[in-house]
């Protein structure tokens, strides 16, 4: 019965994550999940009390769960001994895999740019776990900087400025019609350039 009961809660997240990418989060509604997976919306609300949790579940699914992984990674005893810069690059590398290596959930970070503007869909994404893993990497920032590897500043926002390096050339991506694909190689060297930047910065360095 247990098995039963988790492959139906995956095929009800599996058919959300269409109809959001399709309808988008506002035209979206239980009734068309429940039409969707097969069977009754009473029994689509026993696994999810309402569409923002059924959203959320999704993104937790598709997007921010691996970003969690990565972040919880960087504080996990066995990567003591690696440096600063390896364990950004690890990080990096992991968070553009989601957002440039996986089209569905770049499809669900598009439906969210899209309507943030007119709607709470930009809340409940950053409730979905990229708020628990910008903690987690403004931690790892503030113990840096406690041990001289970074300049004294605002850990929280030193997390956002490295994030938003890292994922600068896979932001753009969200405005064309057709997505780009990208090796695995190519994922790492876009990490790895924008670790590098937020290290070392952009001036000439002295020889």
């Amino acid at each position: 019965m247990r098995t039963l009961t988790e492959e139906r809660r995956k095929s009800i997240i599996d058919a959300a994550s269409s109809i959001f990418q399709e309808m988008g989060y506002e035209r979206a509604s239980m009734n068309e999940v429940a039409k969707r997976v097969g069977g009754s919306k009473a029994t689509l609300y026993n696994y999810f009390n309402s569409k923002e949790e059924l959203f959320e579940t999704v993104v937790r699914t598709y997007s921010t769960r691996f970003l969690s992984e990565a972040a919880n990674e960087l504080l996990d005893a066995k990567n003591a001994s690696l440096t600063l810069e390896q364990k950004l690059n690890r990080f990096g590398e992991r968070m553009l895999q989601v957002l440039a290596g996986d089209d569905q959930a770049l499809q669900i970070y598009r439906v969210v740019i899209g309507e943030a503007g007119h709607s709470d869909i930009g809340s409940l994404f950053i409730e979905s776990g990229i708020s628990e893993s910008m903690g987690t990497l403004s931690m790892v920032m503030a113990e840096a900087m406690s041990k001289g590897e970074l300049i004294e500043g605002d850990p929280v926002m030193r997390a956002a400025q490295f994030t938003a390096l890292v994922k600068a050339e896979a932001d753009a991506m969200i405005l064309r019609r057709d997505l780009p694909r990208y090796t695995t190689a190519q994922i790492n060297q876009m990490a790895q350039k924008g670790v590098h930047l937020f290290l070392y910065g952009a001036l000439p360095r002295n020889s």
